[in-house]
C-alpha cells in the first residue's frame, strides 16, 4: 500500500474533529481550503490542506473566529500557534504534532515534541497524558482508513523507542522486591506491544524483577521458565489476539501450562478481556486499566 497524500472530506472530519458540513461552510464562505480533482471528478485534499485544517482548528478550538482566523497566510497561523502562548495546554499540543509528525515522517518534530514534554512531566504523566489519548485518536484513525499501515507504524515505533529508553534507565537499578518475578509476554499474533512494554517499565521503576519476552510466544514454550522460577506472575496484554470466541480457550490453556502444580498467578490487559463474560479462576486477574494495575502494585 502506498503512502496516503489525498484525504477525502470525511478524513479531514476525522483528523480535525471538525465536522463535513463545517469544512464546506468555511471553505465556500472563507475560501480557507483549495480541494483538487481528480481524473474521475471526485474531490481530494492534499497534505498541505490537512496541515493548515489542523492548525486552523487549533486556534479555533482556543477560541479565535473563524473569519479572523481565514484572514491569515499560512505563515501567519503558524507564527500565531507558537507566539501567542497557546502552548500552556502543552498536553493537547503536543498531541497534535506527534499527529503532525506522523502524517510527515517527520521524526524530528516527533523527538522535539517529546523533549519539551520531558522538561515539564514525568514520564508516567506523558504517557497518560498524551502517549494514550493519541494512541486512542490513532486507532480511530486506523478504523476509519483515514490513514494506512506505514503511518501507524511510524508512530507506534516512535512511541515504543521512547518507552524502551525509561526501561533502560529503570533496569539500571537492581530489584529491590524478590517475592514475585513477573513474566510479560504476547501470545500468538498479538503484535500491539506499547502496552506491555509500559508494565514492564512501571514494574521495573517500582522495583521489581522481570523477564521480557515479547511477542509472538507460543502457550507451551512458557512452560520452560518453570524449570528455573518459582513465585512467577505471567502478565500478558491482549489487544487484538486472541479472538473473543478463542479466549476462554486460550486462558485455560494458559493456566494449565504456567500453574499446574505450583503457585504461578496470571494477570491479563488489553481490550480483548473488558467486557467480556469468562471463567476466571482465583489465581487469575483481569486489568482494566493501566490505572488499575498501578494501584495494585
Amino acid at each position: 500500500m502506498g503512502i496516503k497524500t489525498q484525504f477525502s472530506i470525511k478524513d479531514l472530519e476525522h483528523l480535525s474533529g471538525i465536522k463535513a458540513h463545517t469544512i464546506r461552510i468555511w471553505e465556500k464562505r472563507y475560501n480557507l481550503l483549495s480541494p483538487e480533482r481528480t481524473d474521475t471528478n471526485i474531490r481530494f485534499y492534499s497534505l498541505n490542506n490537512l496541515m493548515k485544517l489542523l492548525n486552523v482548528t487549533y486556534l479555533y478550538n482556543h477560541g479565535y473566529k473563524i473569519s479572523r482566523i481565514a484572514q491569515l497566510k499560512n505563515s501567519e497561523i503558524e507564527n500565531l500557534i507558537k507566539e501567542s502562548g497557546l502552548h500552556d495546554s502543552a498536553e493537547v499540543f503536543a498531541v497534535s504534532e506527534f499527529k503532525s509528525s506522523m502524517l510527515h515522517f517527520d521524526p524530528q518534530l516527533f523527538h522535539n515534541t517529546f523533549n519539551r514534554l520531558e522538561k515539564q512531566y514525568s514520564f508516567r504523566e506523558i504517557f497518560f497524558h498524551v502517549f494514550i489519548p493519541l494512541l486512542n485518536d490513532i486507532g480511530l484513525l486506523w478504523q476509519t482508513g483515514t490513514i494506512d499501515p506505514s503511518h501507524e507504524r511510524f508512530i507506534s515505533e516512535h512511541l515504543k523507542q521512547k518507552i524502551i529508553v525509561e526501561i533502560e534507565k529503570a533496569s539500571s537499578k537492581p530489584p529491590s522486591k524478590s517475592d514475585n518475578i513477573f513474566v510479560l509476554f504476547l501470545p500468538l499474533n498479538e503484535i500491539h506491544e506499547i502496552g506491555l512494554l509500559y508494565v514492564n517499565y512501571e514494574l521495573l521503576s517500582n522495583g521489581f524483577k522481570t523477564i521480557y519476552l515479547g511477542n509472538n510466544i507460543p502457550t507451551e514454550n512458557l512452560s520452560h521458565l518453570l524449570n528455573h522460577h518459582n513465585h512467577m506472575i505471567f502478565i500478558s496484554y491482549l489487544t487484538v489476539q486472541p479472538e473473543k470466541e478463542n479466549l476462554q480457550s486460550f486462558i485455560k490453556d494458559l493456566n494449565f501450562t504456567v500453574s499446574k502444580n505450583t503457585d504461578n498467578k496470571i494477570w491479563l490487559f488489553g481490550s480483548q478481556i473488558i467486557n467480556n463474560d469468562l471463567e476466571i479462576p482465583s489465581n487469575i486477574k483481569l486489568f482494566n486499566s493501566l490505572s488499575q494495575f498501578i494501584n495494585e502494585l
